[in-house]
C-alpha cells in the first residue's frame, strides 16, 4: 500500500479545510472592503456649535427680565404690574383687566415695547377731545411737583415730562396768546405763563430772544420752544 493511497482521506480533509479557510478569509476582506465607510467627526465643528449653543441660552437667561409698570387711567384695575420686558403695551392693558367704555386708545401706541418703571395713561374719551385742555393740566401738576410754593423747593422724585412737542402746528404770539395757549408750550406752566402776561403788560416783545427777559424762562426753555413762538 502506497503512502498517497494510506494517507489520502487525511490529505483530503487538510485540502477541505485549507479551502473553506481561504473561502471565509475571502469574504471577509470583500465585506470588510464594500462596509460602509464612517463618517470622520469633526470635533472642532461639534465644539463650536456647542459653545454657540451656550452662548445663545446665556444670552436669553440675559434678556429674560421682568419690568415694573404703572398703568393709569381708563383700565379696569389701574395699578403697578410686573411683566417681562418682551411685553407691549396691549399686554399691560390686559394685565390691568383690559379698557373701561369710556377709553379712548387713540393717541397710545399700543404695541410699544415697555420699559422699567414705565408710566402709562390711557385716556378717556372726553380727554382726548379735549387734549390741549387735558395736556395743560399734566404741564400744570407737573411744574407744582418739581418746585414746590414753600421756599420753592425743587422735587427730584416727580414724573419726568419728556420734551413735548406743541400741541398746535401754529406758532404762539406771546405777546397776544392767553394763558391757556401759553401753556400748550413745552415747558410752560401755569406759573411761567403768568410771568410772561406779566411782563408783556409792562413791555412789548420785539423778537422772541426778548422772552428770556422773563422770571424763570433761561435758556434751556427758550432752545426748547423758540421754534413755536413768534412775536
Amino acid at each position: 500500500m502506497t503512502f498517497h493511497y494510506r494517507y489520502r482521506k487525511q490529505i483530503l480533509i487538510a485540502i477541505s479545510i485549507v479551502t473553506i479557510i481561504i473561502i471565509l478569509t475571502g469574504i471577509g476582506v470583500y465585506k470588510y472592503q464594500t462596509r460602509p465607510k464612517k463618517k470622520t467627526i469633526d470635533t472642532i465643528k461639534i465644539a463650536k456649535e456647542l459653545k454657540e449653543k451656550d452662548t445663545q441660552q446665556e444670552n436669553t437667561k440675559v434678556e429674560e427680565k421682568e419690568y415694573m409698570v404703572d398703568i393709569k387711567g381708563e383700565v379696569i384695575t389701574p395699578g403697578i404690574y410686573k411683566l417681562k420686558n418682551s411685553s407691549r403695551v396691549i399686554d399691560v392693558i390686559e394685565k390691568a383687566g383690559g379698557l373701561t367704555q369710556e377709553a379712548d386708545t387713540s393717541v397710545i401706541n399700543l404695541s410699544k415695547k415697555i420699559t422699567d418703571e414705565m408710566v402709562i395713561i390711557i385716556y378717556s374719551k372726553q380727554e382726548v377731545k379735549n387734549w390741549i385742555k387735558t395736556k395743560n393740566q399734566e404741564d400744570y401738576l407737573q411744574e407744582k411737583c418739581k418746585v414746590s410754593e414753600e421756599g420753592k423747593v425743587e422735587n427730584d422724585a416727580c414724573i419726568e415730562d419728556n420734551k413735548k412737542e406743541k400741541v398746535t402746528s401754529e406758532k404762539v404770539n406771546i405777546n397776544t396768546a392767553p394763558k391757556e395757549e401759553l401753556m400748550t408750550l413745552s415747558g410752560i406752566g401755569e406759573t411761567k405763563a403768568e410771568a410772561i402776561i406779566a411782563y408783556r403788560k409792562e413791555n412789548t416783545f420785539k423778537v422772541i430772544e426778548d422772552l428770556k427777559n422773563v422770571s424763570g424762562i433761561g435758556n434751556e426753555t427758550y432752545e426748547e420752544i423758540k421754534n413755536y413762538i413768534t412775536v
